[in-house]
C-alpha cells in the first residue's frame, strides 16, 4: 500500500463509509466451486451515484441495465456475481433485470435503484436460479463487517483481495471513502479496466461526484495494463450516502480538492494492486515518465512502455534489456526528441541508469539483475523537455499467464 498525503488508511473497504453494509455468499454459479461468487452492497439511504464503463463494443448485459438504472444518478444497492460474465447471452438483459428485481424485493427498494454487475466467462448461459435462491440470504446477512465476504465474491483469477479505505476531515466532519475491486486479466488502459465498487459518506452533488470519478479514473485505473485486452464487463461505480453531513460539495472548492485527493488515495492503491495481481505475475512494474512537455505525452509514453509484451517478458527474467524500453518509447504516438531521453531502472535493491541522451551507457549487468529480481520494479523515463509527469502500472509476463488463460474455461 502506498500512503498518500495525510489520509488515514483504515479497515472496512466498502463498509468504511457511514450507511453501507455488505455480504458475500457461495451461490454455486460454478457448481463445483466452494468460494463466494455473489455479493451485495447496500446503503440505508438512496445515494448519489456515478459510474464509468468499458469502451469495448461488446458489453455485458449488466452494463446495459446499470446504465439505465443510473440515468437519474441515484442508486442504493449493488448485486454482483463472479463465475459468469452474462455477456453475449440471448436472455442476458432479462437475467440482469431479474437480479435487480429480486434484490429490490429483498431490500424493499425500487429495482431501478439497484446496480448489477457480473464477471467471469463470456458467452456462457446464466440461470436466474442462483439469484433467486441466494439474494434473500444475502440481504439478511448484510453487515458493517461484510466487506471481506463481499470482496472474495467478486474474485475470479485474482489471488488476493483488493480493498482500501481512508478517513479524513471536511470542515470538521469525519469522512470516509472505501472501495473494493477485482481484476487480474483482460486488463488494459481503456476506461474502467476492472470491476470496482467505491463508497463514501461525503455529501457531494451528482455533477461533482461524476467529475471526481472521471478525473481520478484517468490517472489510476486508466493507467493499468496486464495483457492489452479490454474486458466486456469493466465497470467502476461510486456511491455517496451523504451521512458525513459536511457542507455539500457543489463546485471545485478546497473541499472538492480534498475529496478528490482522498478518492485518488483509494483508487490509486486499487489500481496498483490490480497490476501486482496480474494473471501469473511475479512482479509489479511501475513506469513514471517525467519532464514531458505536456501531460498527454507523458501518459502516452508511460502506457506504451507498460504495455510492451517484450519488456514484460524481460522483466520476468530480470534482464535489463533497456532496448525494449526505448523501442516502446519510440512507437508511442507522441511527439518528443528521443535524443534527450534517459532511462533508470530501480527497486529496493538500488538504481541503475541504462540510457542517457537516447543512447546506452555502461552499467553492471550483475547489479541490474539484482535490481530487477525484486518484486516491485520502477522504470523512470526522463524526456527532458518540460515539467509534466505520468505514472502507469503493469506486471511481468510469465509462463503461468499462458497456462491460466489456456485453461480458463476448464
Amino acid at each position: 500500500m502506498l500512503q498518500y498525503k495525510n489520509f488515514k488508511f483504515i479497515d472496512g473497504g466498502v463498509c468504511a463509509a457511514a450507511g453501507f453494509t455488505a455480504a458475500g455468499i457461495n451461490a454455486r454459479i460454478k457448481p463445483n466451486s466452494t468460494k463466494n461468487d455473489m455479493a451485495l452492497i447496500y446503503c440505508d439511504t438512496k445515494c448519489t451515484a456515478a459510474a464509468l464503463y468499458t469502451q469495448n463494443k461488446v458489453q455485458g448485459a449488466p452494463i446495459t441495465v446499470t446504465k439505465q438504472h443510473l440515468s437519474d444518478h441515484t442508486a442504493q444497492a449493488v448485486i454482483v456475481n463472479s463465475g459468469n460474465a452474462n455477456t453475449c447471452n440471448p436472455n442476458g438483459i432479462e437475467i440482469a433485470q431479474q437480479a435487480c428485481e429480486l434484490t429490490a424485493k429483498a431490500l424493499n427498494i425500487p429495482a431501478d435503484d439497484v446496480i448489477v454487475a457480473s464477471t467471469g466467462v463470456i458467452g456462457q448461459k446464466l440461470s436466474i436460479a442462483p439469484f433467486e435462491q441466494n439474494i434473500p440470504t444475502l440481504a439478511k446477512t448484510l453487515s458493517s463487517t461484510g466487506n471481506n465476504e463481499a470482496c472474495t465474491a467478486i474474485m475470479t483469477t485474482d489471488t488476493r483481495q483488493k480493498q482500501f479505505a481512508v478517513e479524513f476531515q471536511l470542515d470538521g466532519k469525519t469522512c470516509h471513502i472505501g472501495g473494493m475491486s477485482k481484476g487480474s486479466g483482460m486488463i488494459n488502459p481503456n476506461m474502467a479496466t476492472m470491476l470496482a465498487f467505491i463508497t463514501t459518506d461525503v455529501k457531494i452533488s451528482a455533477a461533482m461526484l461524476d467529475k471526481a470519478l472521471r478525473e481520478v479514473n484517468a490517472v489510476t485505473y486508466n493507467m493499468v495494463s496486464v495483457d492489452g485486452d479490454t474486458s466486456t464487463n469493466d465497470m467502476v461505480t461510486l456511491l455517496s450516502s451523504g451521512h458525513a453531513e459536511n457542507p455539500e460539495i457543489t463546485a471545485e472548492t478546497d473541499f472538492y480538492a480534498i475529496f478528490k485527493d482522498a478518492l485518488y488515495a483509494v483508487m490509486m492503491n486499487l489500481a496498483r494492486e490490480t497490476a501486482r495481481d496480474g494473471e501469473g505475475a511475479t512482479k509489479l512494474m511501475e513506469c513514471t515518465v517525467k519532464n514531458a512537455h505536456d501531460y498527454p505525452t507523458a501518459k502516452t509514453v508511460a502506457k506504451s512502455v507498460i504495455n510492451s509484451a517484450l519488456l514484460k517478458a524481460a522483466i520476468f527474467a530480470a534482464d535489463a534489456n533497456w532496448g525494449r524500453i526505448l523501442c516502446a518509447i519510440g512507437y508511442a504516438e507522441a511527439s518528443f526528441d528521443i535524443a534527450k531521453v534517459s532511462v533508470e531502472l530501480s527497486s529496493k535493491a538500488g538504481a541503475v541508469t541504462v540510457c542517457e541522451n537516447g543512447s546506452g551507457v555502461d552499467f553492471s549487468e550483475d547489479f541490474a539483475y539484482k535490481i530487477l529480481s525484486e518484486d516491485e520494479i520502477v522504470i523512470t523515463i526522463n524526456l527532458n523537455e518540460g515539467s509534466s509527469t505520468a505514472t502507469a502500472w503493469g506486471c511481468d509476463l510469465t509462463y503461468d499467464y499462458v497456462k491460466i488463460n489456456a485453461e480458463y474455461r476448464s
